[in-house]
């Protein structure tokens, strides 16, 4: 399994696995860099918090702002982001991330299931 998430993880993430960008646990580099390894954490903090209630589509919004305006800075100046601020702004970023999908996947259904509740009773009529 260890092997499995060292070489698909990455990939899935896009994430480049610098070593100084990157947390170690007992002397060994995590399969994706700070900022990655947040935005999986947010992710995965998006499904509980998602069936417990719904973030308001603003907020959403504004949670993925953090890692993009800390991205942005560091890759325009000479600044460089600590790993700790990564993980942060990536974790709100994949928290947002993924109450924007859910929330597009359920407007989704909803309009699906009222479209076909519409034709159903035109053709009935």
């Amino acid at each position: 399994m260890t092997a499995f998430l060292y070489r698909w993880l990455p990939r899935l993430f896009y994430c480049h696995c610098r070593p100084e960008r990157s947390f170690f646990w007992r002397g060994r580099q995590f399969p994706l860099c700070a900022r990655c390894t947040g935005q999986l954490a947010g992710l995965l903090l998006g499904i509980p918090l998602f069936a417990l209630g719904r973030f308001p589509l603003p907020v959403c919004v504004l949670l993925l702002l953090p890692m993009i305006t800390d991205g942005t800075v560091q890759l325009l100046t000479r600044y460089e982001s600590t790993n700790l601020r990564r993980l942060v702004t990536g974790t709100l970023f994949g928290l947002g991330l993924y109450e924007l999908a859910a929330w597009a996947a359920v407007r989704a259904v909803s309009w699906g299931y009222g479209l076909g509740r519409y034709w159903r009773l035109a053709l009935l009529n």
